[in-house]
């Protein structure tokens, strides 16, 4: 892994925001959860106006997070003098939950610059594009069992970032999909 990434892993993973001074959540580290997110970086061209193709892109890194909630800020927050790429880059994040309650899930998806969630292989929101922070919202209705979700995110021009998943089930209130909720019950033999 080249030091420009290790550099950028490093920020992503211990930067604080200037109000609070208490950790913030990332992106993700370096350190492997096998319950979690795997994001996958990608270094992309300046310009890039959507997300890649990342089956033509080799990955240069790989960071791990149970939970995508990075409120809106300036990218200097997270990223000043640690690696020159605070800029055009993309992560892509995959993972597994356990579904034990079967029925409409609903997602909102909020992000600076573009992303997109899917579940099971489907787009479930497309939140594409070079833009400030814009939400999204789309539903799915979930049987019980394991299911993938996916969720691409790119970072275009400077200036902010921003990366957010929540799920609410109807009539419940919007909280943080956090993959560490959505476990199967133990012993589950294909959950490996």
């Amino acid at each position: 892994m080249s030091l420009p990434i290790l550099a950028l892993l490093a920020a992503l993973s211990t930067a604080q925001t200037p109000v609070s001074h208490e950790p913030m959540a990332t992106f993700g580290t370096t350190v492997v959860s096998s319950s979690g997110f795997r994001g996958d970086i990608y270094f992309i061209p300046p310009g890039t106006p959507k997300l890649p193709r990342f089956d033509r892109l080799k990955p240069e890194g790989s960071i791990y997070t149970n939970i995508l909630h990075v409120p809106p800020r300036d990218f200097s927050e997270g990223f000043p003098g640690v690696t020159d790429r605070f800029e055009w880059f993309a992560i892509d994040y995959n993972g597994r939950f356990w579904i034990q309650d079967p029925g409409k899930y609903n997602f909102y998806l909020m992000s600076d610059d573009g992303s997109k969630l899917y579940i099971d292989g489907k787009t479930v929101i497309n939140n594409d594009g070079v833009h400030a922070s814009i939400e999204r919202t789309g539903a799915v209705t979930l049987k019980a069992g394991i299911h993938h979700i996916r969720v691409s995110y790119f970072q275009g021009p400077r200036f902010h970032v921003a990366l957010i998943l929540n799920v609410a089930r109807p009539g419940e209130e919007w909280h943080p999909f956090n993959l560490d909720r959505y476990l199967p019950p133990p012993g589950h033999e294909n959950w490996k």
